[in-house]
């Protein structure tokens, strides 16, 4: 028959049958033995064999009266028809035109002259060999012997069908079994607390953190009504038994999936738990319920957390809404001050410009003094209602182009520029910023306004504001030329109140200390430099998106 060489996709699926069997060079067996020893009595002859042929050769898995061993396919007679799934009977092979130049014929491997041979077909239709009788002479078979031979042709396929279903069998326990061992290790592996129940309610599985949470193991005789007893389960206020319906192994068994559910497991020598559990129904394939299995997780530290963090909003809200009514009253406070202190000091100048008219002399130095302390007194009470308003009023934060603010300043400052011969500029184009308009025209005047009243006596006033990216804000610097800072009281220039050493100027000490109140209520920073020449920059920053 020659070798089989590019195999067709039915020869594939064959080989393949016969492969998935494991017979090749594999003992027959006991029963296989007895079946083809039972073939050769009912054929009446003294030689048979089971044939299994694959690729290239004819494997005589067991025989009868001779002893059996491998050769070509090219060469066996089992080959040329058993895929016909038909069976042969020759009485004489010698005579057959198709077997007498067979070398189990002409005597190189035998003298066959009786041969007959019952497929072996597998349920799929696959012929894997055949069941073959034969003798050295001729004979002939009765209708019942080949009915008989074939019949156990089916019998052999039969126990090829059960040793392989018996092996399928083993290696699905092996892996049933190896999958057992890795799901119970990874049960008992994990720090999240894994049960199962069954259709019932009845508790199969407790896995190493469940054993260790409860301090038992899973009970099947408890009553599913008896779990919060039995097994301390409470409401998330640690008091509350938790009742039946509630429990999230028996709502996930009966509503078919629970989450986030959450209670807490009163243990006997520890401190309570409180457990978030998530869990479905189990299914069989055909949609009968067999059961159900939740995970609990420890979230008991988040949960005090989770309540400090409340605690703190609450104690916030409270902090919160006593800013706000402190800031109310100091805005109210503030028009207090703005009604009733300025009001009397405008009439008391009022005055003292008409005892300027009248008297002479030493009373007109006295009435001169008096006019000077209330101007002073008029200045300070401006200068604390704007400290005020640069801590209390709401910051409303838009997108302002930062020139046009620094335009109204200078326009604002008008006379202290002209007076004091100064040159107020802004070389490069300042940017449109996220701030309040109003509290940022008030940080550059006030920064401004210093920068001409601290001014060098040897030079006019030179200032100079710039901007410049930094990270996610903008920088703004207020340079000039004036008096500088001593670096040993930068730390302090903008504390309430401070008066730095060095020439009288009058003030207050007030305008730095509200430019630092504006600066932080925009979520930036202020700070005092050297300016390269002679004199202070000062440098704010402002976040380029809302505070």
């Amino acid at each position: 028959m020659g070798l089989v060489t590019g195999l067709d996709t039915r020869e594939q699926r064959r080989l393949a049958a016969l492969h998935e069997y494991r017979l090749l060079d594999s003992p027959a067996g006991d029963e296989l033995e007895a079946v083809v020893r039972v073939a050769a009595t009912v054929a009446g002859v003294p030689t048979a064999t089971l044939n299994l042929i694959d690729e290239n050769r004819q494997c005589q898995l067991t025989t009868v009266g001779f002893e059996g061993g491998d050769s070509a396919r090219s060469d066996s007679m089992c080959a040329i028809r058993f895929e016909t799934g038909e069976f042969t009977y020759l009485p004489d092979a010698s005579l057959d035109p198709t077997y007498r130049l067979n070398p189990w014929v002409t005597g190189i491997y035998a003298n066959v002259r009786f041969y007959a041979s019952a497929p072996l077909v597998t349920p799929d239709g696959y012929a894997l060999g055949s069941l073959c009788v034969f003798h050295d002479r001729p004979a002939t078979l009765t209708e019942e012997q080949v009915a008989r031979l074939k019949d156990l042709a089916q019998v052999i396929v039969a126990l090829f069908e059960r040793r392989r279903q018996a092996r399928l069998n083993g290696e699905l326990a092996a892996i049933t079994e190896a999958r057992q061992r890795w799901t119970d290790t990874l049960l008992d592996t994990i720090d999240v607390a894994v049960v199962a129940c069954d259709q019932a309610g009845r508790l199969t599985l407790f896995n190493r953190a469940a054993r260790d949470w409860h301090g038992l193991d899973a009970d099947p005789a408890v009553d599913p009504h008896d779990f919060s007893d039995r097994y301390a389960l409470f409401d998330t206020d640690g008091v509350t038994p938790l009742p039946a319906d509630r429990i999230p192994l028996l709502r996930a068994l009966h509503e078919g999936t629970v989450s986030h559910a959450e209670m807490i497991i009163r243990r006997r020598d520890a401190e309570p738990l409180h457990v978030s559990v998530n869990g479905r129904a189990l299914i069989a394939p055909d949609g009968t319920p067999i059961g159900a299995v939740v995970a609990m997780n420890d979230v008991t530290t988040d949960r005090a957390q989770q309540r400090v963090i409340e605690q703190a909003r609450s104690e916030l809200a409270a902090a919160n809404e006593e800013l706000r009514r402190s800031n109310t009253d100091l805005t109210n406070f503030a028009g207090a001050v703005s009604h009733d202190l300025v009001a009397p000091l405008g009439a008391v100048g009022g005055y003292l410009e008409l005892l300027e008219d009248v008297v002479e002399g030493q009373p007109r130095a006295w009435v001169d003094a008096a006019s000077r302390a209330v101007t002073r007194m008029r200045d300070l009470i401006s200068s604390l209602l704007g400290y005020a308003r640069a801590g209390s009023a709401p910051v409303r934060c838009v997108t302002a182009d930062l020139g046009e603010v620094f335009g109204s300043v200078v326009d604002d400052l008008g006379a202290e520029i002209r007076a004091a011969d100064a040159e107020v500029t802004a070389p490069g184009r300042l940017p449109s910023v996220s701030c309040d308009p109003v509290l940022a025209r008030q940080l550059l005047q006030n920064l401004i306004a210093n920068a001409i009243k601290y001014r060098h006596p040897d030079r006019s006033p030179r200032v100079e504001v710039t901007a410049e990216r930094d990270g996610d804000c903008w920088g703004v610097t207020i340079a000039d030329n004036g008096l500088g800072i001593p670096p040993e009281q930068r730390n302090r220039v903008f504390d309430m109140f401070t008066r730095l050493d060095g020439p009288k100027v009058s003030g207050h000490g007030i305008g730095l200390s509200s430019c630092l109140r504006i600066v932080d209520r925009h979520g930036g920073t202020i700070r005092v430099d050297d300016n390269e020449g002679g004199g202070t920059r000062v440098i704010f920053t402002l976040p380029d998106r809302p505070a």
